[in-house]
């Protein structure tokens, strides 16, 4: 046997040994697959805060009250003692009128009265003379019974001129027009000469302090508008500052399917002005303590919403959640104790007892 024979029998005899010694080991033969690679998602940790529940709507700042100043007589304007946007006092004198007729016409009253004053004092003196005659048998009994009813009749009469006087004192004083609420005033229609009637407008009064807000809620929010105000007073906010609830209107309109509903602000600055339009906010209740979670960690299915929830092991279950109320990117829940992390990114792939590589959301 040559030497290039026993090289080549000595190589296949430990080609055969080694195939002998693989496929008798168990452990080749029962080798398991490789585990799937963790699977990287972002998390964020479920915090517990209190959470007010508000409802927005865009409002239109409203005054609570505008007169619109007339006159209540025939006559020719005077003297105007205001400037057009001027703010103005309740009481303060707005406009003049020509008097000089009613003047007179009280003038000619008070004399009336005087004279009817006069008369009955007379009267009066001679019944108390004829009194003190019939108790000396002087006059007759008769006598005294027409004195005493003319004396009635000069008080009757001085009653109803006093009437009469009162009554052209009060048309007089129609000649002087005055403001019947503090408001800031609006454009004036008229100038001294003139002539003005009881259908010509000659300015507007606005009362800016305090002052509305009008907006509208959809119907389905009425029953926790209705219980907020009874459970006290409901802040309002809108444009950077805090009101209060005053007016929720007595129907729903079937049209629009909403309620008409009103704020008050105090307003003494000015800074909101009739016809401005704000975001009303209305905090109708506060959540307190509640579980506060992104919405986007929420999956929706038939049976209702789950999170996953990432375990020590570093593996996820779901665990149901239900929404209480939604704000912003964020979600009030039941269902969290509120110290879980939750997966918010990368959900779309995962199942339950999946192993994953959390980053930070």
């Amino acid at each position: 046997m040559n030497k290039r024979h026993a090289i080549a029998m000595l190589c296949g005899a430990i080609v055969v040994a080694s195939a002998a010694r693989y496929w008798s080991t168990p452990a080749r033969a029962q080798a398991a697959p490789p585990s799937p690679p963790a699977m990287v998602v972002n998390t964020v940790v479920a915090v517990v805060r209190d959470v007010p529940v508000v409802l927005r709507a865009n409002g239109t700042v409203t005054p609570i009250s505008v007169v619109d100043v007339h006159a209540q007589t025939t006559s020719t304007v005077k003297q105007v003692h205001i400037r057009e946007g001027q703010f103005v006092k309740e009481g303060q004198l707005l406009f003049s009128l020509d008097d000089r007729a009613e003047r007179a016409g009280v003038e000619r009253a008070q004399a009336q009265v005087m004279r009817d004053e006069a008369a009955l004092a007379g009267l009066e003196q001679r019944y108390r003379r004829s009194v003190e005659l019939l108790d000396k048998q002087f006059i007759a009994i008769t006598a005294v019974d027409t004195l005493r009813s003319e004396v009635d009749a000069a008080r009757a009469l001085l009653r109803a001129d006093q009437a009469a006087l009162r009554a052209v004192q009060v048309g007089a004083s129609y000649n002087t027009i005055r403001a019947p609420m503090a408001g800031r005033v609006g454009a004036i229609t008229v100038y001294p000469g003139s002539l003005v009637q009881v259908s010509t407008l000659l300015a507007t009064v606005t009362r800016l302090d305090p002052i509305a807000v009008a907006f509208t809620l959809p119907e389905s929010n009425v029953g926790e508008l209705l219980a907020a105000q009874q459970r006290g007073a409901v802040a309002v906010e809108a444009n950077k500052r805090t009101g209060k609830l005053s007016f929720i209107d007595n129907s729903v309109d079937p049209a629009a399917g909403a309620i008409r509903v009103k704020a008050s602000f105090e307003n003494g600055d000015a800074g909101m002005w009739p016809g401005q339009y704000v975001d009303a906010r209305v905090t109708v209740r506060t959540l307190r303590g509640a579980v506060v979670i992104p919405q986007a960690a929420m999956i929706t299915n038939p049976t209702g919403s789950f999170v996953y929830v990432v375990g020590p092991d570093q593996t996820v279950k779901q665990v149901a959640v239900k929404r209480l109320h939604a704000f912003g990117s964020s979600a009030a829940v039941t269902g969290l104790a509120g110290s879980e992390t939750i997966v918010t990114e990368g959900k779309q792939n995962l199942k339950p007892d999946a192993r994953i590589k959390a980053g930070q959301g």
